[in-house]
C-alpha cells in the first residue's frame, strides 16, 4: 500500500469519485476480470507466499487514494477512512485475521470482477461504525447508475452448529457451521450496504448479508442492506444476534433464515419496492428433513414489515414453514399483496399447535388476500383463529408514511394502541418496550446513516 494520506471525499463529490474510478480501474487494476474469483487449486495455493495470495494497488483517483484490494488477506489488516478501497473478484479474510474497518470508511465492489467480501471461519471483521460516520459498502458504478446486483455483498463464516453439520456457502464462498455456538465472528455496527447480490447462476445469488453459522460473540447492530438482488439479510443455522436492522428495496426476501437459526432479533424493519420483491420474512427450519435439529428457532421482538401495495410484487408479510418454530412478538405487518400471515406445511403446523411457534400481541393491516391465511389453500390451518387466540389484531396501526421511498416514516400513531406489547425476555439482549413495532415516538435510530436512494 502507498502511504499517501487525503482528505476523505465528501458524499457531494462521491458520483464524480465514482465515476472516475470506473474508467481508471480498467487501467490500473491488476489481472483479469472474471465471472468470479473463487480459490485456487490447492497446488497453486501451496505455492504462493503471502503476499502473492494478497495484493493491494494504491492508485490516485482524482486526487484522493483508492487502495485496489485483491486475493486471500492471511494477516490483521486496518482500513483507514483516510482512502477509499475496491473490492476485485472476492477478497477473503482467512487464516484467523483480523480485518478492522475504520469509521467512516467506503468501500466498493468491483462489478467486472464481482468484487465481494468474505469472512472465513476463524477470522474477524471489526467494522464498528458510528451513525455520524457510518462504513458504506457499494457498488462502483457511478451515483445514478447503481442498480441491483452489482457486486457480491458480505459473506461471513462461523463455527456455531447448523442443522446441516458443516458445509459450504453459494458461490464457492468457504465452510460453515461447527459445534460452538458462543462463536465470535467480530463486529458489524452501523453498517449500510447497498446494490449487492451479483446472481451467478439462475438460483444462485448472493445476499446482502450472509450470516452462515455466525455465533452468538458476533455483535450485529444498525445494519441496512439497501437494494439487493436477492434476499437482504439471511441466517444460516448459527446463534448470532441482531438488533436495529433496516432491509429496503431487497428484490427477494427482506430478512430470510433456515437450517436452524436459533438467534435474537430486536428493532428489525423491511421496506419492500413493488416492482420486484418476495416475503418480509422467510422462515425455513430445513427444505431437507423439516424436523431436523437444531430446529430454527428464532426469538424476535419489535418488528414492522411493510410491503408495497402499489407494485405487482411484494408477495406475503411472514411466511412460516418447513418446520421452523420461534416467538414473534409486537410485530406490525401491513401492505403486502397477498397475506400478513401464513404458517405453511404439517410441520411448522404443528409447532404452532404445540406452542412452540408463537406470534403474539402484533398488529396485521391491510395486507392483499388477507392479513391470516394460506396463500395456497391447501392445509386447512386457521391462521386467522390462531392468531386471535395470541392477542394479534387487525387494525390500522396509523404509521406515519410508511410507503415512501425517499423519505419512509416507520413510528406508529395511536392506532397501535390496539395491541398491548408484550415484554421481551430479560436476558441482556433485549430491550423493555411498552410500543410495538420498530420505531418508538422518542427513538428514531433510522436517522442519519441510512439511505433511500435507488440508483
Amino acid at each position: 500500500m502507498l502511504n499517501i494520506g487525503s482528505t476523505r471525499a465528501s458524499s457531494g463529490k462521491r458520483g464524480l469519485f465514482q465515476n472516475w474510478l470506473f474508467q481508471l480501474i480498467a487501467i490500473f487494476a491488476v489481472g483479469v476480470a472474471l465471472a468470479f474469483v473463487g480459490c485456487g487449486s490447492d497446488e497453486d495455493e501451496a505455492d504462493e507466499t503471502e503476499d502473492e495470495a494478497f495484493i493491494e494497488e494504491t492508485i490516485d483517483v482524482g486526487g484522493r487514494q483508492v487502495v485496489v484490494l485483491e486475493g486471500k488477506l492471511n494477516a490483521d489488516r486496518t482500513l483507514s477512512a483516510d482512502y477509499a478501497y475496491l473490492l476485485k473478484g472476492a477478497v477473503f479474510v482467512e487464516g484467523g485475521a483480523t480485518l478492522t474497518i475504520e469509521p467512516g470508511v467506503e468501500i466498493f465492489g468491483e462489478q467486472a470482477s464481482n468484487g465481494t467480501l468474505i469472512v472465513a471461519q476463524g477470522s474477524k471483521i471489526i467494522a464498528d461504525g458510528t451513525a455520524d460516520a457510518p462504513i458504506i459498502m457499494s457498488s462502483d458504478a457511478e451515483i445514478g447508475s447503481r442498480a441491483r446486483g452489482q457486486w457480491g455483498g458480505l459473506i461471513i463464516n462461523g463455527s456455531a452448529p447448523t442443522n446441516q453439520g458443516v458445509t459450504f456457502g453459494e458461490g464457492d464462498t468457504g465452510a460453515f457451521g461447527g459445534n460452538n455456538p458462543t462463536d465470535s465472528s467480530g463486529v458489524l455496527r452501523y453498517v449500510r450496504l447497498e446494490y449487492a447480490g451479483i446472481e451467478f447462476s439462475p438460483d444462485n445469488e448472493l445476499n446482502g448479508i450472509a450470516f452462515q453459522g455466525v455465533g452468538s460473540g458476533t455483535v450485529a447492530a444498525y445494519i441496512q442492506v439497501h437494494m439487493n438482488q436477492d434476499d437482504g439479510i439471511e441466517f444460516f443455522g448459527g446463534t448470532v444476534n441482531l438488533k436495529y436492522a433496516l432491509v429496503t428495496g431487497a428484490r427477494d426476501d427482506s430478512f430470510d433464515w433456515t437450517d436452524g437459526w436459533t438467534g435474537k432479533g430486536q428493532f428489525w424493519i423491511a421496506q419492500q419496492y413493488g416492482d420486484d420483491a418476495d416475503n418480509g420474512f422467510e422462515v425455513d427450519n430445513s427444505s431437507k428433513n423439516n424436523e431436523a435439529t437444531p430446529r430454527s428457532d428464532a426469538t424476535i421482538y419489535n418488528v414492522t414489515l411493510v410491503g408495497d401495495p402499489s407494485g405487482p410484487e411484494s408477495d406475503n408479510g411472514m411466511l412460516i414453514r418447513e418446520g421452523a418454530a420461534g416467538t414473534y412478538a409486537n410485530f406490525i405487518v401491513t401492505g403486502f399483496n397477498k397475506i400478513g400471515l401464513d404458517i405453511d406445511g404439517e410441520s411448522s403446523i404443528a409447532q404452532a399447535e404445540g406452542g412452540n411457534l408463537v406470534v403474539k400481541n402484533s398488529i396485521f393491516f391491510e395486507n392483499g388476500k388477507g392479513n391470516f391465511g394460506d396463500e395456497k389453500d391447501d392445509d386447512g390451518f386457521d391462521e386467522a383463529g390462531y392468531a386471535a387466540d395470541s392477542g394479534n389484531r387487525e387494525a390500522d396501526p396509523g404509521l406515519a408514511d410508511p410507503f415512501s421511498k425517499t423519505a419512509p416514516n416507520f413510528t406508529p400513531g395511536a392506532g397501535a394502541n390496539a395491541v398491548s406489547a408484550a415484554s421481551p425476555p430479560s436476558d441482556g439482549f433485549f430491550e423493555p418496550v411498552n410500543f410495538i413495532g420498530a420505531v418508538s415516538p422518542s427513538n428514531n435510530w433510522l436517522a442519519g446513516w441510512t439511505t433511500g436512494d435507488q440508483n
